[in-house]
């Protein structure tokens, strides 16, 4: 295989995104084509700690919004079928346009193949499909690749269609790593937790704990993370050993400590995470506890032209044994440190933008203290579509509002704020077994929808999750936080009663009103 040509060509078709993106920004009915893979591309044992994580496919089909632009035309790739019921819920969302008119510009595939494979490389395999997609494309001039992460699995697929990725250069994907993050936000100038990167081995770990601990008298946590993890599921929490002794049995003893680390991954054992650790590095840093603790993200782009800009903040919600799993979010984040989050991640982007990143990214927080007193560090990059990704972008498409980017607040034309609070992890065991059909029918006759009068409401992602795992998404838009909130609760209250789930809450996510961070103790 020729890599240097490929960059070369990729290079070229990247150049393409420009004039696409000036066009579909300009004119509401100029016709191009979005082909959208929704392949998770991360480490097979990663994805294997996500219950229901071939259904993570489910969650860009908020993409289907463009559709409401009459020019547009999107091409849906999954690895296995739709239910189609779920595809009319999105099409009936499509404030003033026919679903019969977006069903005539809406192409579904799939390659029947639900292996722990990512589906960029089933496509890749399977060379009639790589056909079909540029048949149904048609002018690769005015078309071009979405997905949920950028490899070289999605530079290869580009670069098969002919037609640019809307996302990041392969090459660049170092940068998001745990490592890379913290390289760059010194690079930057930006707060960062002490710590240590770029570690090999479990030595290496050990030795870093110790001189954390040098550096920081009396420090009792630390948190040990796999460079190419996400959600926090390759988060190991560590506990230091009491003792004060030199330092070569100091870090024997911190060695032998490492066999209790806490997992947020049931499954973990520290023998298989250092066997990660030694294939893709990682880094070690102190975990920081203060009054008020919070988890805030900004979510940016750095658009074809090379300008950043901020998209939105989130609150995150944890959860997990030791609090550092992506569960939900909600949005906006706090007011105290918006603005500050918003600052620090332009320095991020400035960084990024510089060094060729192009497409949408994350910089997530830690936050603490109160009002003026608030302070931040930051944890990492996330040089992807996110968590916090899909609630935002249906919000765009359902309201056509913006952001507000002095205030950080989402204003609707009409000047109304909105709210939301979304989860990936709404769950119970009675919830197994619905049917999409069935999911209609309840939201039917129970009203649980969005009511664009009022742009209000409950919408539902990961639909196709529910009858095997009982998981589904939940983003629920209100005109304030705390209806945000009420309506997730209601939410929750009307499946638990249709399914019999009353009372019985294990694995689910908590009332959000209630829900606990990291030092909320």
């Amino acid at each position: 295989m020729d890599l240097t040509n490929d960059r070369d060509r990729f290079s070229e078709l990247q150049a393409r995104l420009l004039p696409i993106w000036e066009k579909t920004s300009t004119e509401r009915a100029w016709e191009h084509t979005s082909v959208v893979v929704p392949s998770l591309s991360f480490d097979r044992d990663e994805l294997a700690k996500i219950g229901g994580v071939s259904f993570y496919e489910e969650r860009l089909l908020f993409t289907l919004m463009r559709l409401r632009n009459p020019g547009a035309r999107v091409l849906y790739v999954t690895s296995q079928p739709i239910h189609l019921d779920i595809i009319d819920y999105y099409l009936n969302l499509l404030g003033g346009v026919p679903s019969g008119h977006a069903w005539k510009r809406l192409g579904l595939l799939n390659v029947m193949d639900n292996s722990p494979v990512p589906l960029t490389q089933k496509i890749l395999e399977r060379p009639r499909t790589i056909t079909r997609i540029r048949e149904w494309v048609g002018n690769r001039r005015r078309a071009y690749l979405t997905c949920f992460n950028s490899t070289t699995l999605e530079r290869k697929l580009a670069l098969e269609l002919g037609i640019p990725l809307n996302g990041l250069d392969p090459e660049l994907l170092p940068l998001g790593t745990k490592t890379g993050s913290r390289q760059v936000f010194i690079e930057a100038g930006v707060p960062v937790a002490l710590g240590a990167e770029g570690l090999r081995s479990r030595q290496d770990c050990a030795e870093a704990l110790s001189e954390l601990e040098v550096r920081r008298p009396g420090l009792q946590e630390a948190v040990v993370k796999l460079d190419h993890s996400f959600s926090g599921e390759g988060n190991a929490l560590f506990r230091y050993p009491p003792g004060d002794t030199d330092a070569s049995d100091r870090v024997q003893a911190i060695d032998a400590e490492l066999e209790n680390l806490q997992f947020n991954a049931e499954e973990e054992t520290p023998e298989s995470f250092f066997g990660k650790f030694e294939t893709m590095q990682g880094v070690v840093e102190e975990r920081i506890v203060g009054s008020n603790l919070t988890s805030p993200s900004v979510q940016m782009r750095v658009r074809p032209n090379g300008v950043p800009s901020v998209i939105s903040t989130h609150e995150q919600v944890l959860g997990g044994p030791s609090a550092q799993a992506y569960v939900g979010c909600r949005f906006p984040a706090a007011e105290s440190y918006r603005s500050l989050i918003v600052e620090e991640s332009r320095k991020v982007a400035e960084v990024l933008a510089a060094k060729g990143v192009v497409g949408r990214f994350s910089v997530d927080f830690l936050a603490w203290g109160s009002g003026s007193e608030s302070k931040i560090v930051a944890l990492e990059i996330n040089l992807r579509m996110g968590g916090t990704t899909h609630p935002f972008q249906a919000l765009e498409f359902l309201t056509s509002g913006t952001l507000d980017a002095e205030s950080g607040l989402f204003h609707t034309p009409d000047g109304e704020e909105k709210y939301y609070f979304s989860t990936d992890a709404l769950s119970s065991p009675t919830y197994r077994g619905l049917l999409p059909e069935d999911l209609i029918n309840i939201l039917t006759h129970q009203g649980l929808s969005f009511r664009p009068t009022q742009q209000t409401g409950v919408l539902f992602h990961m639909i196709g999750a529910l009858s095997q795992f009982g998981k589904i998404g939940v983003t629920a838009i209100g005109n304030s936080q705390a209806e945000a909130d009420r309506l997730y609760e209601w939410t929750v209250r009307v499946l638990d009663k249709e399914t019999g789930a009353a009372g019985n809450r294990r694995g689910r996510l908590r009332d959000p009103s209630q829900e606990k961070l990291p030092g909320m103790e």
